[in-house]
């Protein structure tokens, strides 16, 4: 396969991975571009490339760079902005889990709190199921937090070293 094929199959790819982790096609596409670019991108260069609007590919350039997974880069003598992404694959799963955990886990388990306090007789079947299920969530949410919290903070020696042991 050459490598034109094999970048162009990466990116569409990527693409559809990326809407698994709570991001558009488009802009996992992007975030693939950048990620096999050996050099920073232009906006027009991200736009030829992929055959995107100037607009869409604003939007989602901000976006990636407000996911911390796309940093503006200032070349010397160049007066537009170019555009890279990290590299390293752990630090960008740990990047788009931080930013799960806080657009998504966070915003559910502070609901979960406010439900778990609802009004009512606790002897009453219908308040009892209620909190009963609401808690029973939070305590998982809560578990999961903490397993997240753990895998951001590791190493990734340490995280595949697990991952391993529990498939064993």
């Amino acid at each position: 396969m050459k490598l034109t094929e094999a970048k162009q199959q990466f990116i569409s790819n990527w693409g559809a991975f990326g809407t698994h982790w709570g991001i558009n096609r488009t802009m996992a596409q992007i975030h693939a571009l950048l990620l096999v670019s050996p050099d920073p991108m232009t906006q027009d260069d991200i736009m030829e490339e992929l055959n995107i609007s100037r607009g869409n590919t604003n939007m989602n350039i901000r976006e990636l760079i407000n996911w911390g997974l796309v940093d503006r880069v200032l070349l010397s003598g160049e007066r537009k902005e170019f555009f890279t992404a990290e590299k390293d694959i752990w630090k960008v799963v740990t990047q788009i889990v931080k930013e799960r955990k806080k657009r998504e886990l966070e915003p559910m388990l502070q609901l979960l709190d406010k439900l778990e306090n609802v009004e009512g007789d606790k002897k009453d079947k219908h308040v009892k199921t209620f909190v009963d299920t609401v808690s029973s969530i939070r305590k998982l949410g809560r578990q999961a937090d903490k397993t997240l919290d753990r895998m951001i903070r590791a190493e990734e020696s340490w995280f595949v070293g697990s991952l391993i042991k529990i498939f064993k």
